[in-house]
Parts: structure tokens; C-alpha cells; sequence
């Protein structure tokens, strides 16, 4: 494999939301984004597109806003269902994608065409803020699932599926499960037995599923993604599958994403719900997808080993020098969920470590109830960064021991 730069780069006062937030003191960690370049082709390819020097409206074939039309760029459907094909044996059409400029968008157009306005959408606790939000914004209700608390072999934190809590938390007007796998926070990667159980309750229960996947591409040693929608052509025909190049390979500021949508009636019904309110995806999302998928695969090789050796360090440091905080064991994304409820803080545990150590985390509560005590710490920086922070925390809870 090639050798990558994942080295430092200067991102205060250049309009980023991760850097910009707060004071120049403060070193964020809070946000799902990473710090490093994205891969070469994938800078080669918009800078060879902006020296073209036009800017003008784009989209691809089957886009709500043009369903049917003969675009200019059709080949980015066959790059994406080669990669379905290849990394999952998912044999997907191209008149089966619907592109997207965020997967937010996505899940809330779902919420949209779930049920009626009151009828219920099922998520995990704890949840992702935005995904939290989608039924509320759309006229449905919020209902969850809780995913139980264990440990694995390590000891670490470890979340697994609960069938009987969410039989219990299911109702009559559940018209759809909200899926996040690879999970956010937790980072877990859910296993074959896991997405059946719960594929197995939308089917008898006649819900909807839409996955998001944003982190699918994400994986830590030999963890293994599955699609839900490819357990079975009866959950494929009430699935709509999120994903995304935006974390895999750090570039989420392009705005590109596709729905996988194999039902054609389920489709229609989708489309049409995005009529005048989400845009197609513009020129520089589309080349900025295609340069990722078609060439940072080597890229993204190096960075997931990255992101594992930034795990198992992070862990290590917190069992030597923060034993009053326990983490999840990541298998999947840059997350690391973090249990601050034994430390005995004087502050919410993001307000203390922000006051304390200088360093902005994301706020544990903002994930729901479930979240409450935890905060969630992003890994997806430079190793002399991450101890930076892992020390500036170490040293804060030291003073306060």
C-alpha cells in the first residue's frame, strides 16, 4: 500500500464548524468529523474540475428532481453499485439510488412518509441528536428501544440489541425503525443475529426500516458491516439504506450521499416527498464521490488502521491514568462513549473537561437519557493531538481527585 500524510493541518479561520466553535484555548473533539486530508485523487479530481471554470446546476440520472432524464452523469450510479456489489455482495440497480446531499436529509424524508402524522418511529437509545429529531420535525412521535449496557472480554462498555425491550416499546401506529448501524454513539457494528431480531419485528409488525450508514466504510480490525436490507428480499422491499463517502473518507463539507431504495413503490413514495424541499447533490459532491470510491481505497486502508491504533491507545490510557472513566471498545467509526458517572465531577462531565482541561467533547445528554453522565469523544485526530487531550483530561480530573 501507498504511504498517506495524515499529519497535522492548520483548520482555525478556515470556516470550520469543528475548529471555529470555541476559544482558541480549547481543542474540540466533540464533532464526528476527522482531521486529516482526504485522499489525494479525491483533491486531484475537484481541483481539475474547478479549473474548468463553470459551476453550474448538476444531477444524476432518477434524482427527484429529475426523474427519467438522460443526465451528465450516469456513471456515478455504476461506481456506486459496483461498491455495493464488491463489499457486500448487494446487488443493487442503478434506477435503485436516489442521491441526497446529507443522510439527515435522508432519515427525515423517511419520518415523512412513515405512517401518519402521530404514528410512531422506533430508535436506540442512546440515540444520535439529529436522528432523535427527525420524527419530531416530521409530526411523529419519538419512541425507543434501549440498547443494554454490558462489557465484553476486555471489560470495556459493550451495547447489544434487546429484542424483548423493543417487543415491549413496539405499539400498534409504529410505522418505522430508525436504524444507526454502525452505531453512533456506541460504535458498535451490529452482528448477523442482532439486525434479524429486528428486521424480523418490522416485518411482523408491516414498519418500515430506514438505516442509516453513514459509517459503514468505517471498520476496526475484522469487524464485518452488514446492510440490514440484505438479510432477505422481504426486508430489502420495506428498507431504505443511507451511506455516504463523507466519513469514510473525511470530506462531509461536499454534500453527497444516496439512498438505497429497491422497492419501486417505496421509492416513488420517497421521491415524491423530496419534491421542493431536498435539492440534488451539486458537481463537486458528485466528483468528490466518485475520486473516493474509484481511488482511496488504499487510503481508507490506512486510516482505518489509524483510527484502531488511536482506539486501543485511547483505551489504554484511560484504564492507566483515568480508571474512574470506562469507555466502549469502538468496532466500528472514531467514537469513543465515555462513562464519567463514577468520576464524582463538580460539573456535567463536558462542561468539566471543557472548563478543567481545555478540551470540547460532546455532551453525553444530547444523545437522550440513555446519554446522561457519558460524553463522546472523536479519535479522528493526530496521535500527538489525541494524547494531548487524553493528558489534559488525566491531569483535570487529577486536581480534582
Amino acid at each position: 500500500m501507498a504511504e498517506h500524510d495524515f499529519g497535522s493541518v492548520e483548520r482555525r479561520d478556515t470556516d470550520s464548524v469543528k475548529w471555529n466553535l470555541y476559544a482558541a484555548d480549547v481543542t474540540p473533539a466533540w464533532i464526528a468529523e476527522a482531521d486529516f486530508k482526504p485522499p489525494q485523487a479525491v483533491i486531484d479530481a475537484l481541483v481539475a474540475r474547478a479549473q474548468h471554470g463553470m459551476f453550474g446546476y448538476t444531477a444524476a440520472i432518477g434524482h427527484a428532481s429529475a426523474p427519467g432524464a438522460l443526465w451528465e452523469l450516469p456513471r456515478v450510479a455504476d461506481i456506486i453499485v459496483d461498491r455495493l456489489w464488491q463489499r457486500y455482495r448487494w446487488r443493487v440497480s442503478p434506477e435503485e439510488l436516489v442521491y441526497l446531499p446529507g443522510v439527515v436529509a435522508g432519515f427525515n424524508v423517511a419520518c415523512r412518509i412513515a405512517g401518519e402524522p402521530g404514528d410512531a418511529v422506533m430508535m436506540h437509545a442512546p440515540c444520535y441528536g439529529p436522528i432523535a429529531k427527525g420524527p419530531l420535525n416530521q409530526g411523529r412521535r419519538a419512541v425507543y428501544t434501549q440498547l443494554k449496557l454490558t462489557e465484553d472480554a476486555t471489560g470495556a462498555l459493550y451495547y447489544v440489541h434487546d429484542d424483548a425491550d423493543m417487543q415491549a416499546n413496539l405499539d400498534s401506529r409504529t410505522a418505522l425503525f430508525l436504524l444507526c448501524n454502525p452505531h453512533n454513539p456506541t460504535g458498535r457494528a451490529l452482528q448477523r443475529h442482532e439486525l434479524e431480531r429486528i428486521a424480523e419485528r418490522c416485518v411482523a409488525n408491516n414498519m418500515l426500516i430506514c438505516s442509516d450508514e453513514i459509517h459503514a466504510e468505517i471498520l476496526l480490525g475484522d469487524t464485518v458491516h452488514i446492510p440490514i436490507a440484505t438479510l432477505s428480499p422481504e426486508v430489502a422491499r420495506r428498507t431504505i439504506t443511507l451511506m455516504s463517502p463523507s466519513k469514510s473518507f473525511n470530506i462531509p463539507g461536499l454534500g453527497f450521499s444516496v439512498a438505497i431504495i429497491q422497492d419501486p413503490a417505496l421509492r416513488a413514495t420517497y421521491t415524491a416527498a423530496m419534491q421542493g424541499l431536498v435539492a440534488s447533490p451539486q458537481i463537486f459532491g458528485y466528483v468528490g464521490a466518485m475520486a473516493a470510491y474509484q481511488h482511496g481505497d488504499d487510503w481508507l486502508a490506512h486510516v482505518n488502521a489509524y483510527y484502531l491504533a488511536n482506539r486501543d491507545f485511547t483505551l489504554d490510557y484511560l484504564r492507566t491514568h483515568m480508571p474512574q472513566l470506562r469507555s466502549t471498545r469502538a468496532e466500528a467509526t472514531y467514537l469513543a462513549w465515555i462513562d464519567c458517572r463514577q468520576a464524582e465531577l463538580p460539573l456535567p462531565a463536558k462542561a468539566f473537561f471543557e472548563t478543567h482541561a481545555k478540551v470540547a467533547l460532546a455532551d453525553g445528554a444530547g444523545f437522550g437519557v440513555a446519554g446522561e453522565g457519558f460524553v463522546r469523544l472523536t479519535m479522528a485526530t493526530q496521535r500527538e493531538r489525541l494524547e494531548q487531550i487524553l493528558h489534559a483530561m488525566a491531569l483535570a480530573l487529577k486536581r480534582f481527585g
